[in-house]
């Protein structure tokens, strides 16, 4: 028997599959922002809860403004695991009081990006969320093995460029699926 290595799925996407029946999850595309042995960490990319940047700095900064192009800037909900955190996923190059380099991506969690985007010097692309997705040691390798998720490497014109709506069709499409042809019934060959 072959002893190979685990291969993690950093710097991908995981797509639900249409029979997943956690509503957390459902019809959602998931950025991971780290795998290992340890477990996963993920950004859900296309869920936008009904709170804007504007929103958020009028709880941050109650003595200011908001500027108004923050009105039009969505908060997402990253996932179900400490919801009232903040998480901002933007291009490598600036860093702030708590940034994560991830190579061509970082991942900020001090309210410093929060008012450098708002005054027009933070990250020009960006992707805000409340909370996370995370999975204890083994947890993602075993949803995956009951396809629970199909998985493509991450593109950062999904996670900027496309309206939320359209980032899982178009991740699945980078896989060549399209999800709407799929069974929402689960199984094995």
């Amino acid at each position: 028997m072959k002893n190979s290595a685990p291969s993690y799925l950093k710097h991908h996407f995981l797509i639900a599959m249409p029979h997943m029946a956690d509503p957390q999850f459902a019809q959602t595309v998931t950025y991971l922002v780290e795998h290992n042995e340890q477990g996963a960490m993920g950004l859900v990319i296309n869920r936008p809860n009904d709170l804007s940047l504007a929103d958020v700095l009028e709880q941050l900064r109650p003595d200011e403004e908001p500027p108004l192009r923050c009105q039009s800037l969505p908060i997402f909900a990253g996932g179900p695991v400490q919801t009232d955190r903040g998480f901002v996923l933007h291009p490598s190059g600036q860093t702030f009081q708590a940034t994560l380099e991830l190579g061509e991506l970082a991942l900020s969690t001090s309210q410093d990006v929060l008012f450098a985007i708002a005054d027009g010097t933070g990250p020009q692309q960006h992707l805000i969320t409340l909370g996370y997705a995370g999975w204890e040691a083994g947890q993602l390798e075993a949803e995956l093995v009951d396809n629970a998720w199909l998985t493509c490497p991450a593109a950062a014109d999904i996670l900027f460029d496309l309206p939320f709506d359209q980032r899982l069709a178009a991740a699945a499409a980078r896989l060549g699926v399209n999800l709407s042809l799929l069974s929402a019934q689960a199984g094995h060959a």
